[in-house]
């Protein structure tokens, strides 16, 4: 296996940022890999299929982040492990986590396809729409394994310190994607279904072809078919950890369903324009996200090496790496943001509506620098219990409700948008709140 990064020692910045490029590049390949969908759907099928794949896509990926975010528990403990000198317990930490993961697994593959008609229509999927969404949900449901085994391959090699395995798995599952798209979509015509086809298709390629490139690495510590069973005290630990995680991006999730669920009682149009954005502020959001993750496995590293001094210091650097790209993501969203929905839509009215809600995203771009920074510090320490709370309240408090008020009052995408910004100013602060009670332990 490639040599895997110790935080604890020498320069930050530039550690900081050879980690966090192939986590951004990962990331961007992944928000690509879930574009090239709508993108294809936009330019090759119906306004039926784009509001499919938009609102399908979306509870996909809201199954995605909870697997992705309870796979965090893995990410922590394993970097605090290592930050602490005790590989031995790695190979047990992998093992304990491969069995959690895949009954989890199994169980989405079971019941996401037999419960699609009914996160449809929980949805408020269009009539137009509701077939191609259903249809969407079950196919992609059908895949859960695959979608679960990458996460925790990603999530096992982050905490190893490793972020270009990860790159090459979802490079893998892109190519692939990309070109099952063009073949159901362009050529067959298959809409939404195949779209979902083409996504399952190429994770399962993905997560095959990473396996056999990861049998012939050699790990930093020993690991056998052994380890492959539950040990209770690490499956404690790794719950503890990621557990208010997944329910924190749980619910958050489902704060957006309910957003999304609200637009389209707007109809057809609105659907369709804010699926196109969410697309959009997939690819936006991209570097505060790239530095989350990044920060937690330098956190965790560091504070298990009891270097408190040296973790502060890495959210202050991180912050101010992710503010500098965040203005300029703020320009294009804002004032540019017909061009980026272009490329998913031909439609002039979809094109249209996704303009007016990217810009509250815009918006948002120049909060999220701190946010993400400081759930990734947050995570690293394993104060995750804060991370859902803060989380929990924002959506519930703010976003929903600012939302449902602005629909009723304006009717307006942009409007209803800005309950997006407003729940990241709450969270921040929160987050400066809290940093302010726990700094002093932390020095």
């Amino acid at each position: 296996m490639e040599r895997t990064m110790d935080f604890t020692h020498g320069p930050i910045v530039g550690p900081l940022l050879k980690f966090s490029m192939p986590i951004l590049f990962a990331l961007f390949l992944q928000a690509l890999y879930g574009a090239v969908d709508l993108m294809v759907v936009g330019k090759f099928a119906l306004a039926q299929d784009v509001s499919g794949v938009a609102i399908g896509s979306q509870i996909m990926h809201t199954v995605t982040g909870l697997i992705s975010s309870l796979a965090m528990g893995t990410t922590i403990l394993l970097g605090q492990k290592l930050g602490e000198g005790n590989a031995k317990s790695c190979g047990k930490i992998i093992g304990t986590s491969i069995v959690l993961f895949l009954g989890t697994g199994l169980l989405l593959t079971i019941l996401i396809p037999l419960c699609s008609g009914n996160l449809a229509a929980l949805m408020n999927a269009p009539s137009e729409a509701f077939e191609q969404t259903s249809r969407y949900i079950a196919i992609c449901g059908a895949g859960s394994l695959m979608i679960v085994a990458y996460n925790v391959l990603g999530s096992i090699m982050r905490g190893l310190g490793d972020s270009n395995t990860p790159l090459m798995t979802v490079a893998i599952a892109s190519v692939c994607n990309i070109a099952g798209d063009l073949l159901l979509v362009a050529v067959f015509h298959m809409g939404a279904a195949g779209a979902a086809l083409a996504t399952v298709s190429s994770q399962t390629i993905s997560v095959l072809i990473s396996l056999l490139v990861l049998r012939r690495r050699s790990l930093p510590f020993p690991f056998t078919r052994g380890d492959i069973r539950v040990d209770p005290t690490i499956l404690s630990r790794i719950l503890r950890f990621g557990t208010p995680i997944a329910l924190q991006d749980l619910l958050v999730g489902l704060s957006f369903l309910v957003v999304l669920a609200i637009v389209n009682t707007l109809g057809l149009i609105a659907s369709a324009g804010v699926g196109v954005a969410e697309k959009v502020c997939a690819f936006i959001m991209l570097i505060p996200a790239a530095f989350m993750q990044a920060m937690s496995a330098f956190v965790a590293q560091n504070h298990g090496a009891g270097k408190p001094e040296r973790a502060v210091q890495g959210l202050k650097t991180a912050i101010g790496l992710s503010t500098a790209f965040g203005v300029a993501m703020f320009w294009l969203a804002f004032f540019h943001g017909d061009l980026l929905c272009g490329a998913f839509s031909s439609d002039l009215d979809v094109v249209a509506a996704g303009f007016d809600y990217l810009k509250a995203y815009g918006i948002d771009c120049l909060l999220t620098c701190f946010l993400f920074c400081f759930i990734g510090f947050y995570n690293g320490l394993g104060r995750t219990g804060f991370v859902m709370l803060q989380g929990i309240a924002a959506a519930f408090l703010i976003r929903i409700p600012v939302a449902y008020l602005m629909c009723r009052m304006t009717g307006r995408l942009f409007f209803i948008g800005l309950g997006i910004p407003c729940s990241t100013v709450f969270q921040i602060i929160l987050c400066f709140f809290y940093f302010g009670r726990i700094r002093r332990p932390v020095r």
